[in-house]
């Protein structure tokens, strides 16, 4: 959509550039918009944790306007109404969380897609531009727009990931590291050897099945890449403003 930058996003992983990005959790959408001054390819707004409404979602998408930042906005749920709340914002994608089944993935697919390939509702808004945008030339664009982006992040997924990935209409994989240790006991133990074996497993088979990678991770920067992520979120903006100041005391502390 004409909204969302998702071509210059696609662009970029079509051309082999790590497309960099932060996690939204304030209420604020100027936070939004400093990120995409900052230079940011993508924000993630967060609407799974913290206290992200459906108004304050709706400003943060469009604070990315006229930017070359993509919207990408998680879910709460793999449910079809917290997508549907969401969808006709025009984000450039829908993460949606939890998916620890091959089930899960369809459902997610389908209430991202229109019938006749999906189950999603209409109710236009941003999407087509407020009615400027054909309905023809906008239905062909939904089936692509907004991407689906299936988050992997939990040992059962693991576990599941050939039949997640045997889905049709899923455009990219998340990694999220946090939980997936935290369900195998491991919290946050990035150097052990059987966490490092899962990750580089759902990143190799994420990427021999043609589709997008990407992963938020705050620490091993290097090895993300050699595992080959196309898009990453390497902070929030909590842990931004926190680690910003902390480092500005430091350099006061004359």
């Amino acid at each position: 959509m004409r909204y969302n930058n998702l071509d210059k996003f696609l662009s970029s992983v079509k051309a082999g550039k790590l497309c960099k990005g932060c996690v939204i959790t304030f209420t604020d959408p100027t936070v939004t918009e400093i990120s995409a001054e900052a230079g940011f390819d993508f924000c993630w707004i967060d609407g799974e944790h913290g206290v992200m409404d459906r108004q304050t979602a709706m400003l943060h998408i469009m604070a990315l306007k006229g930017t070359d930042c993509a919207p990408f906005f998680r879910v709460p749920a793999c449910d079809h109404t917290e997508i549907k709340k969401i969808i006709d914002f025009a984000p450039a994608g829908i993460i949606i969380p939890m998916v620890l089944t091959k089930a899960d993935a369809e459902y997610a697919v389908s209430a991202c897609r229109y019938p006749l390939t999906g189950t999603r509702g209409c109710g236009f808004r941003r999407g087509n531009a407020y009615g400027t945008i054909p309905m023809d030339e906008y239905y062909a664009a939904s089936e692509k727009d907004p991407l689906v982006i299936i988050q992997i992040e939990h040992i059962e997924a693991f576990r599941n990931l050939d039949e997640i990935l045997s889905v049709p209409g899923i455009d990219a994989i998340l990694v999220g590291p946090y939980d997936l240790t935290i369900s195998m006991g491991k919290a946050g133990q990035w150097d052990d050897p059987e966490v490092g074996q899962v990750i580089d497993t759902i990143c190799e088979k994420t990427l021999k099945a043609g589709k997008i990678l990407g992963a938020y991770a705050e620490c091993q920067f290097e090895r993300w890449r050699k595992r080959g992520v196309n898009f990453l979120a390497g902070a929030n903006d909590t842990g931004a403003l926190f680690n910003g100041y902390r480092q500005l005391l430091k350099q006061l502390d004359l």
